[in-house]
């Protein structure tokens, strides 16, 4: 077992671990088997790197530190430059909230869920209190790394600046943040815990996952438009809705402590920032007992899978799908995507960006000009933003969890896969793509009218015609048949040029608009491409 530095200085405070009786001994083993398990997983965060087969000895969780180490640099400014520091802090601690948490979600979620330690080492002469206190540590292992590689350098630099106040104040603020983060986290599961069990209650975990993912980038939308520039300086006009951001807490005692600026808003928020995450671990200890034996309904697999949408999807394959071969893939993709909940994990989250980025340029349209001249002006073309999510969750159709099933391909008595790769992407386009498509469209008919319904069924093409182009990812690998452990694919530049071509239709479609009846000619012109296009895509390729 390798000996991590970690231990060897946890070894320091053996005396003290022993002394609330704890076996240390035991708790040690716990933990570097649990941090031998963390360096082999695979970060989220690699997602979008060249694959490569990872060395026996390389550890994933400290490599991926590097990234957040990057990702640092662009708080630099908030630390060093100006004094407005609830500003500045607010939008810091903003920032370090949301990468560290969707960071918990994506990566470590498992550490909070984890049962399977319990079944094991509870029939050994192991007790609960060592296996809780060994849990919690791995927990403050894993966000004191995360923590210091994404804000050390510019806490160092911000301390040069202003002086070791502010370093003080930052580390009491991370900690209490981290503290926030983990309780708040632990609470919402809990909840969702009380009510659900078996494969119902993972699916809402799932769900819960991807919804703070997208809620939290939303959140800090709301943050920023705490403040105002007027006359190149920020202002910040206090409201009671203020309460309900935590990271303007965090900036609050900066303010208070750094510049003796005190007032009622500030003097609460610095409060609020010392006390709630103390209440919340108080909280979080007293249900501790409930939480850990509704934990045990993870093991619980009911197993029945729904059948209720059945009848819609029967009618779907019969108007899109035209061969027996295709109409029977189709239903074996729709039931992947849906029943796959690493696939959820990791697509759902763009497929709510998707949904909400359109609306969050256009409401800065409508703060520097007005809804007047937003109505009137071809902001409607925001709808390509829906578009952003196709490259990335098309390139996740290769991965499943059950990919070991792979084989059954080869053993099909099939010429041809081409109408596997086809009923994919149609589940895709269908099940994924057009309800976000479907709701944009709507919102964006009631915002600018109907004048705009040519110019969005010309997107629905666009958007067709960019997911075939986007599958040349799938080429030379079959659908569902790689590991996520693998999801290294190489598709960072890959992304970028599909992002690029998406780009040049979007300006295409907006150059149109100049031409008179240029868009239903062109809408014309995407048709017939797309259908030959699609007919050429699945007719010959990937024949065994």
């Amino acid at each position: 077992m390798k000996n991590f530095r970690t231990l060897r200085f946890l070894d320091l405070f053996r005396g003290l671990f022993e002394s609330f009786g704890i076996n240390y001994t035991v708790m040690r083993r716990i933990l570097a088997v649990k941090l031998t398990m963390d360096g082999r997983r695979t970060p989220t965060i690699f997602n979008q790197q060249t694959k490569k087969k990872k060395k026996p000895e390389e550890n994933g969780f400290m490599k991926s530190l590097g990234i957040y180490v990057l990702l640092s640099l662009m708080l630099i400014p908030f630390t060093m430059l100006g004094s407005n520091f609830l500003y500045q802090m607010s939008i810091f601690y903003g920032i370090v909230m949301f990468l560290v948490m969707t960071s918990m979600i994506s990566d470590f979620s498992n550490v909070l869920l984890d049962v399977r330690d319990k079944a094991i080492l509870l029939t050994k002469p192991v007790n609960k209190k060592t296996l809780n206190v060994a849990k919690t540590i791995h927990i403050c292992i894993y966000l004191i790394f995360l923590t210091t590689a994404l804000t050390a350098i510019p806490l160092l630099i911000g301390t040069y600046r202003h002086g070791i106040l502010f370093l003080l104040l930052g580390v009491i603020g991370l900690v209490l943040v981290n503290l926030f983060i983990v309780v708040v986290t632990a609470i919402i599961y809990y909840f969702i815990l009380r009510f659900f069990d078996g494969e119902k209650l993972k699916d809402i975990i799932n769900y819960v996952q991807i919804g703070l993912s997208v809620s939290i980038a939303v959140g800090y939308q709301v943050l920023a438009r705490s403040f105002s520039v007027v006359d190149m300086n920020i202002t910040f006009t206090p409201s009671w809705w203020q309460f309900l951001i935590p990271p303007i807490w965090f900036g609050a005692p900066f303010e208070l402590f750094l510049k003796h600026h005190s007032d009622f808003y500030i003097n609460s928020f610095s409060l609020l920032a010392l006390f709630i995450p103390i209440i919340a671990i108080i909280i979080y200890s007293r249900m501790m007992p409930s939480f850990e034996r509704n934990l045990q309904k993870l093991t619980n697999n009911s197993g029945g899978g729904s059948r209720k949408k059945q009848w819609w999807i029967n009618g779907l394959v019969n108007v899109i799908c035209r061969s027996k071969e295709e109409k029977i893939f189709f239903r074996f993709a729709d039931n992947m995507m849906r029943n796959e909940r690493e696939f959820r994990l990791k697509v759902y989250p763009a497929l709510g960006m998707s949904l909400i980025v359109p609306f969050i340029f256009m409401f800065n349209e409508i703060q520097l000009n007005s809804y007047t001249h937003l109505v009137t002006s071809k902001w409607y073309l925001a709808v390509y933003f829906s578009c952003l999510m196709i490259p990335n969750a098309v390139a996740m159709l290769k991965y499943s969890g059950k990919y070991k099933g792979a084989w059954i391909y080869q053993t099909a008595p099939l010429q041809s896969l081409a109408p596997l790769y086809s009923a994919v992407l149609k589940v895709f386009i269908s099940n994924l793509f057009l309800p976000i498509y479907l709701i944009l469209s709507a919102i964006f008919i009631g915002i600018f009218g109907l004048k705009i319904i040519d110019d969005l069924l010309v997107v629905l093409v666009t958007a067709i015609l960019f997911t075939i182009i986007c599958s040349n990812y799938l080429k030379g690998t079959l659908p569902f048949s790689e590991s996520f452990e693998d999801a290294l694919q190489s598709g960072g530049l890959k992304v970028i040029v599909a992002l690029l071509c998406l780009a040049v239709f979007a300006g295409i479609h907006f150059a149109i608009t100049f031409i008179p009846f240029g868009v239903p000619i062109y809408l014309i012109i995407l048709i017939m491409i797309t259908f030959f296009s699609w007919k050429q895509a699945y007719r010959t390729v990937w024949n065994f």
